[in-house]
């Protein structure tokens, strides 16, 4: 394969893109949190304390408790009552009857609404008082707002007399509120306490054990290891991180990955190579899940367990091949490894899943195989997490449920596939298995069309098919794709049956017709069948091979007629060349061929091995001589092992049958060849 320098600019440009942005989401070490959960095991070696560690409690845990326990100081304006009892003093009924009950309600407080409002919501439950040089706490149960109040005194008013007086005096006037909340000593008793609270709970001395793996992450542990971290943090001097150094790494690893991954689809399948929208699609995939396994680790601890990273597989299995697939999984799961604590537990667990997944699948012809992958996937996860817990820790007690959770999650999600594989059908032009089976059903509407207008078309098209397919497997093209493109190459030939010779029942029409003429009306069912194709919405694939399987070749037949017509003439190519383009993969190429040598055979009047390889030859390289197939990847030895295959086919097609003798001496006996 010979890539242009316009091609190799574009792969370099995917290149440097993919590694810049998964080296971007990868964790750094400067930022990268040891992954521990309250109690569960600590994973990791043992860990020591690099320098003298101040264990502080938890902030959070500290403020929570604080808010809850804490009383506001407030403060007590007597003056309120003084000046209500000079109000009230000068009526005897008054100062006899409510003066006391005032009184008694102001020693034990009035607040304003907003306060009596939290009183009654459980928000403020107890405040202090400075009760000379002594804060004393006290409750807040009985204290009353000034209408709260003025209702009590109101309802132990019974006679007209009283309330008349009370009416005259404004009683609801002079109620104000004695208590309120002094926010500045407030603040500060907060401050104290809180100060009191955070202070440190203990000491671990530098080079002392910290925790060792195994041992259960208790609270204190908990509390001590995220102290360690933050002081970590703090200490290390941005002028001593090697930033530059670990970001160098980190790239050189994507690079070392991407370039292998470039270097198998070079070596085994360099179509994808060839085709831009196949190398971006492989290449955004990989890069989408380790944006995926980056969030999901930052999130969740074991958060990357939850990613369904068989899907990579799956995906490239259904539109390439188990190798790809295979291969792709292994990079992908060797990037995403730097996301978790225990890379060789996650590398083993993901390879098993991915491989139970392509053995499960080998060939997606039913979207209901996917729920059979997804099971033997979860199997696969749990029967490869189990052994790597017991060959690392050498039990079972450190398993985390969490695990087993996120890996019944991730199945689940695998068996959706499906709608991916869908959405990178319309996005990318690909195409599923799936979807070749249904598009070569004959009782699709176009093909059945195709077989009950052109019945002749129809027949060519389906020895076509069978002939390329035959030649496709030999070489580990698409077989699938080919049947299915063989199908449809000539559905433009519905506009006009019976300029096509296959559909002639003895009259040709181009007898009457000067010889550019019937060779606009033939090169035009190209055109023709990419609107049937359009107009019934085929993938872009197939249209393909509508387009490609004449590539730019010429009408041969109606050249030379007009060439020998006029034979003084400059010819005009472009008149009996087809639109194009040639065919751009193995399987258009295979079409092209097998169409070729199809129609050729009909005509040949000896079909013997010589003759149809003499035929099959000639049409194959003079294809080649034409260059039609130059911006195929097709090798030389494919186009040997195909010619090798149609010949074979060929032979059996048109064998000759054996004759059977009569048998004279029985009457009335009829004669059947025999069915071979």
């Amino acid at each position: 394969m010979n890539l242009n320098p316009r091609k190799i600019t574009t792969h370099i440009i995917l290149l440097i893109a993919t590694i810049s942005i998964i080296v971007y989401f990868l964790p750094r070490n400067e930022s990268k949190e040891l992954s521990y959960e309250e109690n569960r095991p600590w994973e990791h070696s043992m860990l020591r304390a690099p320098f003298e560690i101040y264990v502080y409690p938890d902030t959070t845990e500290v403020i929570d408790s604080i808010n809850a326990a804490f009383a506001p100081i407030c403060a007590c304006d007597n003056n309120i009552i003084d000046s209500i009892s000079k109000q009230l003093s000068n009526d005897k009924l008054l100062a006899q009857t409510i003066l006391p009950v005032l009184q008694n309600q102001y020693n034990a407080g009035v607040v304003n609404a907003e306060m009596y409002n939290k009183i009654k919501q459980g928000i403020l439950p107890t405040v202090r008082i400075l009760q000379g040089k002594t804060l004393k706490k006290v409750s807040t149960a009985n204290f009353m707002s000034p209408r709260q109040l003025y209702l009590f005194v109101d309802s132990l008013v019974q006679d007209s007399i009283t309330r008349s007086r009370l009416k005259k005096v404004n009683l609801s006037r002079l109620l104000l509120p004695n208590m309120s909340i002094d926010e500045a000593k407030s603040q500060k008793a907060y401050n104290e306490d809180l100060t009191i609270a955070t202070a440190p709970i203990g000491i671990i001395m530098q080079n002392e054990r910290i925790i060792d793996r195994g041992e259960i992450v208790t609270p204190k542990h908990y509390r001590i290891l995220k102290t360690y971290q933050e002081m970590l943090k703090e200490r290390a001097p941005e002028s001593n991180r090697s930033q530059w150094l670990h970001l160098m790494g980190q790239s050189f690893y994507v690079l070392i990955l991407i370039s292998l991954l470039y270097i198998y689809l070079h070596n085994f399948n360099n179509e994808i190579i060839y085709k831009k929208s196949n190398l971006l699609f492989i290449l955004l995939l990989i890069t989408a899940f380790s944006i995926l396994a980056s969030f999901t680790s930052i999130i969740f601890n074991y958060g990357i367990y939850l990613v369904p990273f068989v899907i990579i597989p799956i995906v490239i299995l259904v539109f390439f091949d188990a190798r790809t697939a295979l291969f792709c999984h292994i990079i992908e799961i060797l990037i995403c490894a730097s996301f978790t604590s225990s890379p060789l537990e996650f590398i083993v667990i993901e390879f098993c899943a991915g491989t139970a997944a392509i053995y499960s699948l080998k060939v997606l012809s039913k979207r209901s195989q996917l729920l059979r992958t997804a099971l033997l996937v979860f199997l696969a996860y749990i029967l490869s997490y189990i052994s790597m817990e017991v060959f690392i820790n050498g039990t079972l007690t450190n398993a985390a449920l969490r695990v087993t959770g996120f890996m019944a999650i991730n199945a689940v999600m695998t068996s959706f596939a499906y709608i991916l594989i869908f959405v990178i059908e319309k996005l990318f032009g690909l195409i599923s298995v799936v979807t070749l089976v249904e598009l070569s059903d004959i009782n699709n509407p176009l093909l059945r069309r195709l077989s009950e207008q052109c019945p002749g078309t129809f027949q060519h098209s389906m020895a076509v098919s069978n002939l390329a397919a035959d030649a496709a497997g030999r070489i580990n093209a698409n077989v699938q794709l080919v049947r299915t493109g063989a199908l449809y190459h000539d559905i433009g030939k519905l506009e006009n049956p019976a300029f096509f010779t296959e559909n002639q029942r003895g009259v040709n029409p181009h007898d009457a017709l000067p010889p550019e003429k019937s060779a606009e009306i033939v090169i035009h069912h190209v055109t023709d069948g990419l609107k049937l194709a359009a107009k019934a919405k085929l993938p872009t694939i197939i249209e393909d091979f509508i387009s490609q399987h004449h590539g730019c070749g010429k009408a041969k037949y109606f050249y030379i007629t007009y060439c020998q017509n006029h034979p003084e003439e400059t010819v005009n190519k472009a008149m009996f060349t087809y639109p194009g383009p040639n065919p751009t993969s193995k399987e258009t190429s295979i079409l092209m061929m097998a169409d070729s040598v199809e129609a050729a055979s009909r005509s040949l009047s000896e079909h013997s091995t010589s003759a149809i390889t003499e035929l099959v030859n000639r049409i194959i390289d003079s294809q080649i001589e034409d260059g039609l197939h130059n911006d195929s990847p097709i090798s030389f030895r494919d186009i040997k092992i195909i010619k090798e295959a149609f010949i074979n086919r060929v032979s059996t097609m048109y064998h000759s049958r054996v004759v059977y003798p009569d048998d004279k001496n029985t009457p009335n006996q009829q004669h059947h060849s025999p069915k071979a």
